[in-house]
């Protein structure tokens, strides 16, 4: 699942033509940053599937998102007064759409493996890349994600909860729209101010509905402190080392190592919650992996720039 560092990643700049000599014998140590915060969304997701039974999806959800949203909010400190109509409008359909993106996806997470789950997820961003696209190349890639999504599913997702399937592609529904909210709210707020209003945001979002779920569950502090190490791990953690990765890493490769996301899944599913998959599973989930990092490459123009799909 995606981390709160969309937001910064729609908005650094894409440029990697005068820079490609220092970004090949630097990118080891940045690489490894973006992998390691890779690993830390997946094994926290794979915790907060562990959770799941004591505080429930929307329960987990909730604590992860309140957490996270006071981390960030002390640290930024970001500023309320200054701002127009359309920029808090911006920040909060971000909020509202990180809180539903989240929800939808711990509700699949709970319902099928944590690797089909986002595999199912990552599909949403790859639909908003081909789409945004103009190059023929990308429906190539798009008709391999379809494969692999076929191969996921079994030829029809008879081995797939189709609830947990449901909420798994309405969460990439979510994704795609977070990307361009998250660009567009990184242009009206400097730095990551609007990343912790918009947490904020989602985290009063998904309170309701996570005390109706989970109600006094909330307040054991057993629950409370695996809800915070899922926040830390899901979204502080990577998102720290994303933004000190993107200052020496080409944004495009940023994206391509994202979209190994699907196999670090599996891999903590498998790890943690003895979540196996079939041979014919894990090379639907390769599959997906591989069509994403081509749509990512197609999206570099002739002139060595990211033609991102928020532009």
């Amino acid at each position: 699942m995606t981390t709160p560092s969309t937001a910064t990643t729609s908005s650094a700049p894409a440029s990697v033509s005068g820079e490609a000599t220092a970004h090949r014998r630097g990118s080891l140590g940045p690489v490894g940053l973006v992998l390691a915060g890779g690993v830390s969304v997946q094994f926290g997701a794979a915790l907060a599937v562990g959770l799941m039974p004591r505080a429930g999806a929307l329960g987990v959800v909730t604590l992860r998102l309140l957490a996270a949203a006071v981390v960030l909010l002390v640290i930024c400190r970001p500023r309320l007064r200054g701002h127009s109509r359309t920029d808090w409008g911006t920040v909060i359909v971000f909020g509202v759409t990180m809180g539903a993106m989240n929800g939808l996806f711990y509700q699949a997470a709970a319902r099928i493996p944590l690797g089909a789950a986002v595999t199912l997820e990552v599909l949403g961003p790859l639909a908003l890349s081909v789409l945004a696209s103009r190059r023929a190349i990308n429906f190539v890639w798009a008709g391999l994600a379809l494969a692999g999504v076929f191969l996921l599913g079994g030829g029809g997702f008879g081995d797939l909860d189709l609830a947990g399937v449901a909420f798994a592609l309405g969460a990439g529904a979510m994704w795609a729209t977070y990307i361009i909210f998250s660009a567009r709210t990184g242009r009206r707020f400097p730095q990551a101010d609007g990343l912790a209003l918009a947490m904020g945001v989602a985290a009063l979002l998904m309170l309701p509905l996570g005390v109706v779920e989970s109600g006094t569950k909330l307040l054991d502090p057993v629950t409370i402190a695996l809800g915070s190490a899922v926040a830390i791990m899901s979204s502080v953690l990577p998102y720290t080392l994303e933004l000190l990765a993107l200052r020496r890493l080409p944004a495009s490769t940023f994206a391509i190592l994202m979209s190994l996301e699907p196999a670090l899944a599996a891999t903590a599913g498998f790890l943690i919650l003895n979540q196996a998959l079939s041979a014919v599973q894990a090379a639907a989930i390769a599959l997906v992996v591989v069509a994403s990092m081509g749509a990512v490459r197609t999206q570099v123009g002739r002139r060595g720039k990211v033609r991102l799909p928020v532009e």
